[in-house]
């Protein structure tokens, strides 16, 4: 079946590193802190969907008139993001793709409008052109889409990724991505090809319960999957708030989900561990988060996708 009526394109994935570097057979991009969306857009409108296909335009109406925008049929790889002074929020764009009352998202959507900033282009015209190489990709995305307040063009540099991340540190924003000018688009699959460089290091960690302390503070219990083994991995204070939490569905359980209560979590009020977030912290190679700080919820990625990162 033709990709654009399927309406199921998996992104290409992304690899890590921690270190920028320099190739002449690479582009450099900005990586920035939103959700990751697929949109089909035709003459007649827009259906924009996340990594697990939800489909988010009745969470972001501000979007509905996107198509307008496209001056054929196409389907863009591309970061829904909401900007504050001119940088990403990421609490700001997860949280309004939690929400389920029309009238609140309306008033989101005024306060803080969202946008996207494309990256890549899989389908120009009646095309699949994922076989492509990126550079050419890259050529008819820029001729496919009139940019305005509602879509940008994510800009590129070559050669120069520790120039581009160094620029990226001083301006606070999350990192760069690599990516190899000859590599095609692989649904699903991750690749050398794409390699991310980040300032901080981000975990998606499951929420497996949480402890009260002084001051109103809270701390969440985190944990990650090692195999089919769910692996204790210390906690997050700085940025959690209750209140947040619990706009959220979770169920409170009266035992620990690891089996074992770990050492200094007496205390702890244990819940079922499905509910996802994303901690950020500086990068280290031990097994505990240096400096961890709550980013968000999302719903976008199921518990058992949350692992433990191979060394």
């Amino acid at each position: 079946m033709d990709i654009f009526d399927e309406k199921n394109v998996k992104p290409m994935l992304i690899s890590e590193m921690k270190d920028a570097f320099n190739s002449p057979e690479y582009i450099y991009e900005i990586k920035w802190d939103g959700i990751r969306c697929i949109s089909f857009l035709d003459n007649k409108s827009v259906d924009m969907r996340n990594k697990r296909n939800k489909i988010m335009i009745p969470f972001f109406p501000e979007l509905t008139d996107l198509n307008k925008q496209a001056k054929i049929k196409c389907i863009l790889d591309h970061e829904l993001v909401v900007l504050k002074n001119g940088v990403p929020d990421f609490y700001e764009v997860q949280s309004r793709a939690l929400k389920s009352n029309p009238f609140k998202i309306e008033l989101a959507a005024k306060k803080y409008p969202a946008s996207i900033i494309a990256y890549d282009i899989l389908y120009y015209k009646d095309k699949d052109i994922t076989s492509l190489p990126l550079i050419e990709r890259k050529k008819y995305l820029s001729e496919a889409v009139v940019e305005n307040n509602l879509l940008a063009v994510s800009r590129y540099v070559e050669d120069n990724g520790i120039e581009l991340f160094e620029a990226v540190k001083v301006k606070e924003l999350e990192g760069i991505v690599a990516k190899r000018k000859s590599s095609l688009y692989w649904q699903g699959k991750r690749t050398k090809d794409w390699i991310k460089c980040k300032v901080m290091a981000n975990d998606d960690c499951v929420v497996c319960g949480y402890i009260q302390k002084a001051n109103n503070m809270t701390s969440l219990i985190l944990g990650q999957y090692d195999n089919d083994v769910l692996v204790y991995r210390g906690h997050v204070t700085l940025g959690v708030s209750l209140r947040i939490m619990n706009q959220y569905k979770y169920q409170i359980i009266d035992y620990s989900p690891f089996g074992y209560i770990p050492p200094g979590n007496d205390e702890a009020i244990w819940v079922r561990p499905e509910l996802v977030c994303i901690v950020e912290s500086m990068p280290t190679e031990k097994d505990s988060f240096r400096q961890p700080v709550f980013k968000g919820f999302r719903d976008d990625k199921l518990a058992r996708e949350c692992v433990v990162k191979a060394e």
